[in-house]
């Protein structure tokens, strides 16, 4: 983490500053989880509609000058004394929460009726029209993709499925032919050479990091684009100087660890659904696919294969939103788990 962390571009020490912040996270979200950990999944069903009400009115807040807090051109942040909560990773989990628990009390209407999503798609167009204020579209995309596919593990009819794919396209045309930042980006994206010193700064540089990786990387603390080139290296671009640091087996390890993670999450969600217990089964499901889309957008990001987007990488990047939040989230995964290996719960659950 320190050796991804320094920043020649940053004053001296700063990389000690960004080690022990993310540390004081990293115990923070252990702390979180081993909470979220005690409560039973029946609470978190309870209170699903109220936490992504709670998630909108944030989002909200945090447009609201004096309150939110602006950083490159963007209010996503909502000051808590010392921390920086950014809402949008909150929203991420709380949908996710929503969703699962629309899709145990209505599943029987989403499977046959089109008309069973209207409302859950309503409240999630808020949140997400909330969001393309601040503005965020790679949190758009993540949630509604997530979404989308729970709605497809959940039931949803092809020709539900196939129609929110195309309306969400359409938008997203819509969104990137009218603001001409996103059309920028797009166009840097298709061809960064042609401006590497302008608008495909940030992806050349990345890219020229994957280079410099080879096989087995330049060593770890070693990497030359964290210094001075590469914006966001600690953040958005970890993944280019874990590429640069590390080499190809690095980066290919990082993504073999992710797609255990996603295997083990689905894996839990499969064992809770044959368990009879539906909302764990799709809050296991949602973790799991929420956490890879994300970080599949950002490698792909990193790697130049997706316009870029500001997305961390679940569990490495720095920030302690994302890191606080991803723990709670995982601390609900071995919730389900626990719940699924010991009946006695979820006779509980049931009986509450």
């Amino acid at each position: 983490m320190f050796s991804f962390d320094y920043d020649g571009g940053k004053p001296v020490g700063s990389a000690v500053v960004l080690f022990f912040r993310q540390t004081v996270y990293a115990i923070l979200g252990f702390g979180v989880g081993a909470a979220v950990l005690s409560v039973r999944l029946s609470v978190w069903q309870q209170l699903a509609p109220q936490l992504l009400l709670v998630g909108i009115i944030l989002l909200a807040l945090v447009l609201i000058p004096g309150i939110g807090r602006e950083v490159n051109g963007s209010a996503r942040w909502l000051p808590l004394g010392p921390v920086n909560l950014q809402v949008a990773e909150l929203i991420k989990l709380f949908a996710i929460i929503y969703i699962a628990d629309y899709l145990q009390r209505h599943q029987g209407q989403v499977k046959t009726a089109m008309s069973s999503i209207i409302v859950p798609m309503l409240f999630l167009g808020i949140a997400s029209f909330l969001m393309l204020l601040q503005p965020d579209m790679g949190s758009i995309v993540v949630i509604l993709s997530t979404v989308v596919t729970m709605l497809f593990l959940g039931g949803a009819r092809l020709s539900i499925f196939g129609l929110m794919i195309g309306i969400l396209s359409g938008l997203f045309y819509l969104l990137v032919m009218l603001a001409p930042y996103r059309l920028q980006r797009l166009q840097s994206f298709m061809d960064p050479w042609a401006d590497p010193f302008g608008s495909g700064f940030q992806l050349t540089q990345a890219l020229i990091a994957f280079g410099r990786g080879d096989w087995l990387g330049v060593g770890l603390g070693s990497s030359m684009q964290k210094l001075f080139y590469l914006p966001e290296a600690h953040t958005d671009f970890l993944y280019s100087i874990i590429a640069e640091e590390l080499g190809l087996i690095g980066a290919l390890a990082v993504i073999a660890l992710f797609f255990v993670f996603i295997w083990r999450a689905l894996k839990v969600g499969r064992a809770a659904e044959l368990a009879g217990q539906h909302f764990g089964a799709q809050l296991a499901y949602g973790i799991g696919i929420w956490l890879g889309i994300q970080a599949c957008v950002n490698m792909g990001v990193n790697m130049g294969a997706l316009p870029t987007k500001g997305l961390t990488l679940p569990l490495m990047s720095y920030g302690g939103s994302s890191l606080v939040i991803v723990c709670l989230a995982i601390a609900l995964l071995l919730r389900v788990d626990l719940e699924t290996k010991q009946p006695e719960m979820a006779a509980a659950r049931v009986r509450r």
